[in-house]
């Protein structure tokens, strides 16, 4: 599965939110990729998350590959929009 997201999170994918997206993903068995501005780093690497400097306004492509990737989507995009929500209040 792929989805487009734009991130609205004042802070972008920082530390904190990198690391609760990160968490997220590991939660299941399937590969979960995040690709910004050319670059693709695996979701569960806190390292490759932080690497791709994504910044409030960017946009990201989750792509998810396996047994249990339609869950992963759907729990990864309900994460992302809450952290829109958030920054929002």
């Amino acid at each position: 599965m792929r989805k487009e997201f734009v991130i609205t999170n004042q802070e972008g994918l920082h530390a904190r939110p990198a690391t609760a997206l990160v968490k997220k993903a590991n939660e299941f068995d399937c590969d979960i990729k995040i690709t910004h501005d050319g670059d693709t780093a695996d979701l569960k690497s806190i390292m490759g998350v932080l690497s791709l400097g994504v910044h409030k306004g960017s946009l990201i492509v989750v792509e998810t590959k396996g047994k249990d990737e339609v869950e992963a989507m759907e729990t990864i995009a309900a994460h992302i929009s809450e952290m829109k929500m958030k920054s929002q209040g």
